[in-house]
């Protein structure tokens, strides 16, 4: 299905009015206009607030709460059971904790399976706007689009869809799987792009990017190495970090840029620290 001019309009109006309200929740920590922010999942080694505490120590003021920082390992009764019953509070809680730190928690984490419900779904939404996120990112299968659209339309937030690296049928991963997602779908499913993950699946982040855009709601930030190659220092891998920065500089200031630390290192404060250096340069010079 071709979208229409009607669509696409909205679509990129509703990028940008989500992206100014991004934008301004994260000027004390932009760069060269751009909101440099994380991943929490990068401290997946710590408990929350030791996270957050690392955070506001190297500078962050804006992130996404991942789900290994709320989420039960072994849920009693599975993961989906603890997503329907647990009380909201938590987030209320968990957002309450990032704004004392001076850091604005605008997406949430909510991965979703093949088997999906709908109530499921929408559990993802009330906890989003609990932690007052202005938006989801979801790592999910193409089957699961369609419900999540018709969940996103009814509680008007934007939902991301996360790439990963290995192809498979079904999953979001390359260009195609990219256009099959979003084809007729509304103005509130967009893509969050890890541009690491999407180096070693054998695409280039930067010309897709440039091209596509405004179907991007954030970027997830790493080097890989090619051919499903590893996580790596930031300046080490293939991925075009400084050319998806710099555009993002130059054209798109309300796309936010989040690290997510991969490679292993003793110290990962330490080098979370060199990731957000190596940004911050490349968005100042």
């Amino acid at each position: 299905m071709t979208k229409t001019k009607h669509e696409i309009t909205r679509r990129s109006a509703l990028l940008a009015a989500t992206g100014a309200l991004l934008e301004a929740d994260s000027r004390h920590s932009t760069f060269g206009g751009v909101a440099l922010g994380i991943q929490s999942r990068s401290f997946k080694d710590r408990p929350l607030d030791e996270a957050i505490a690392a955070m506001s120590l190297i500078g962050f003021g804006t992130c996404e709460l991942s789900g290994v920082h709320v989420e039960p390992k072994t849920p009693a009764g599975g993961l989906r059971q603890w997503r329907l019953t647990v009380p909201l509070d938590l987030f209320v809680t968990a957002g309450e904790k990032f704004r004392q730190a001076g850091i604005e928690p605008q997406f949430l984490t909510y991965n979703l399976s093949a088997t999906a419900t709908e109530a499921e779904i929408a559990r993802g939404f009330e906890m989003a706007k609990a932690l007052g996120a202005k938006a989801i990112s979801s790592s999910t299968k193409l089957n699961v689009v369609p419900m999540i659209d018709a969940v996103a339309t009814r509680h008007k937030m934007r939902v991301g869809l996360h790439n990963h690296s290995m192809i498979r049928p079904g999953e979001v991963t390359t260009p195609d799987d990219f256009a099959a997602a979003l084809r007729g779908r509304s103005e509130y499913i967009a893509i969050t792009l890890d541009i690491g993950h999407f180096t070693a699946a054998g695409f280039d982040p930067a010309l897709w990017f440039r091209q596509h855009y405004r179907e991007v709601i954030s970027l997830h930030i790493k080097d890989r190495k090619k051919d499903q190659g590893p996580a790596v220092p930031f300046g080490e891998g293939d991925t075009p970090i400084d050319q998806v920065l710099r555009f993002i500089r130059e054209n798109v200031r309300n796309i936010p840029a989040l690290i997510e630390y991969e490679y292993e290192a003793k110290d990962n404060v330490a080098e979370i620290r060199k990731c957000f250096d190596y940004c911050k340069k490349v968005l100042l010079s």
